[in-house]
């Protein structure tokens, strides 16, 4: 398989999973049909979006209206199955963990491919995976995920970096996409199953000057 087709696999499956993830929220809320298909839409797309406009490149589901219509389905038949979907969270869990990964390395890619320098395909990996969630939870009210200990943009982080890092080796890009994304997901499954945590700052006294 080519890169180019990989990426496009991992590309709609990630943003199948997102507008899942968004549209339970929008259930959990009891927003409207409409409102489903706000949250979707800013979450399986919304991170792709911003890095395609900071690095002035045509905005992807404006030329590609596939991703649009892959996010306003998936709102539709959670609006009607929400109830269904909520009892296998976990799964959906597990499945967000391989799109927020290979969000990482395509965001980087993308980047690199736009000559982005090293350190800000990384960034634009983390912000093409973690943003769209962001704007998720900012726009339901709930407490944004970056704002949490949990592990989950280190893991979009860890995908990203070591697919710029890889990049430079000399290995194929299919072998270094994949390594790239198997080592954010592990990570990321590893905060799901075992509960790995982002050490946290620890309020202490100031000194007394």
């Amino acid at each position: 398989m080519e890169i180019s087709d990989l990426i496009n696999v991992l590309d709609l499956l990630g943003v199948a999973v997102f507008a899942a993830s968004g549209s339970l929220v929008a259930s959990r809320k009891d927003m409207d049909i409409v409102g489903f298909g706000l949250m979707a839409s800013l979450t399986g797309i919304g991170g792709g979006t911003l890095r395609d406009l900071l690095l002035d490149r045509p905005v992807f589901w404006i030329s590609d209206q596939r991703y649009l219509i892959v996010c306003l389905t998936i709102a539709v038949l959670v609006f009607f199955t929400a109830h269904m979907l909520q009892k296998r969270y976990v799964a959906l869990l597990w499945a967000d963990a391989v799109g927020l990964s290979a969000f990482g390395v395509m965001g980087a890619h993308i980047a690199t491919g736009s000559e982005a320098s090293p350190l800000a395909a990384v960034a634009f990996g983390v912000m093409t995976a973690t943003f769209g969630g962001l704007a998720r939870d900012i726009a339901s009210g709930e407490m944004p995920l970056l704002l949490k200990p949990e592990v989950y943009v280190t893991a979009a982080l860890l995908s990203a970096g070591t697919y710029v890092g890889l990049t430079m080796t000399g290995l194929s890009i299919t072998l270094t996409a994949l390594i790239s994304i198997l080592a954010g997901f592990l990570l990321r499954a590893g905060g799901i199953h075992y509960g790995w945590t982002i050490p946290r700052y620890r309020s202490r006294a100031g000194r007394d000057y």
